[in-house]
C-alpha cells in the first residue's frame, strides 16, 4: 500500500504545513483564536487542538509515544495557550520526523490493534491504512483550518504537496 519514503514525505509535509498555520495563527489575537465559528470543533484553536491530540494518539500506537492524557472530549483542550500548541506541535512533529526516518517497510506490513475508548470497542487494521489515516485525518482537519483562517481575513497557506521543497528537512516551526 505504502512504503517508507511515502511517510518520509508525509511527515516533512504535516510538519512544513504546521510550521505555516503557526505563523498565520500567531498574527490572531486570543478572541479570533478562540472564537466559536460552528466547524465541528467550534474554534480554530480547538480544531488545532484535536489534531495535535490525534496525532499524538496514533503516534503512541505507531511509535511508542506518549499518549495523550487527555480524553477525546478533551482532546480540544490539548494546550491552553498558542504558545503551549506550538512547543507541543514542535515536539510531536519532531517525533513524527524521527520515526518516518527510521520506519521500514516492514513496519508498515502486518495489522495494527487497539481499543477504542470513544467507540467503546477493538479495532485491528493494516498498519499502513492507520498511517495513511493519520495523514489524511491531519489533512482533513487543516482543511477545515484553512476555511476558518481565510473567513477572518488570513491568507491562506500554501499546501499544494507540490510546492513543498524537496530539500527540505523535518526541522520544526
Amino acid at each position: 500500500m505504502i512504503d517508507p519514503e511515502y511517510v518520509r514525505t508525509f511527515a516533512q509535509y504535516n510538519e512544513w504545513q504546521n510550521t505555516q498555520l503557526l505563523k498565520t495563527m500567531r498574527g490572531l489575537n486570543q478572541e479570533v483564536l478562540f472564537q466559536e465559528r460552528g466547524a465541528y470543533f467550534g474554534s480554530i484553536f480547538a480544531t488545532a487542538n484535536h489534531v495535535l491530540w490525534s496525532d499524538q494518539l496514533w503516534m503512541s500506537r505507531f511509535a511508542g509515544f506518549p499518549a495523550p492524557t487527555a480524553n477525546y472530549a478533551k482532546g480540544t483542550e490539548m494546550s491552553s495557550s498558542l504558545e503551549d500548541w506550538a512547543i507541543q506541535r514542535f515536539r510531536l512533529d519532531q517525533a513524527i520526523c524521527d520515526w518516518s526516518n527510521r520506519i521500514k517497510a516492514v513496519d508498515l506490513t502486518g495489522e495494527l490493534s487497539w481499543f477504542s475508548v470513544v467507540n467503546q470497542r477493538e479495532y485491528t487494521r493494516s498498519k499502513g491504512l492507520c498511517v495513511v489515516h493519520m495523514f489524511n485525518h491531519q489533512t482533513h482537519h487543516r482543511g477545515q483550518l484553512h476555511v476558518m483562517l481565510t473567513a477572518v481575513g488570513c491568507e491562506g497557506a500554501t499546501s499544494d504537496l507540490t510546492f513543498m521543497s524537496d530539500a527540505e528537512d523535518c526541522v520544526g516551526p
